[in-house]
């Protein structure tokens, strides 16, 4: 949600990780490329920030912007 209106909604899958470092687990999900019939896929790390499946696809919506 962002003021209030939905921006994202989709499923996103929750994958533990063994023999990562750091990250314990991991959040995937795809999206379809606006104007286009492929699809954008997207992998986020449990890390840092990033606390939950929440934190993970406003983190990517961030980089996104920020491109």
């Amino acid at each position: 949600m962002f003021q209030g209106k939905t921006v994202w909604d989709g499923t996103i899958h929750i994958f533990n990780l063994e023999g990562h470092p750091t990250a314990t687990r991991a959040y995937a999900w795809s999206s379809p490329i606006e104007g286009s019939t492929e699809r954008r896929f997207y992998a986020v790390l449990h890390l840092g920030g990033i606390m939950s499946p929440r934190d993970a696809v406003r983190a990517a919506m961030a980089a996104e912007r920020r491109k």
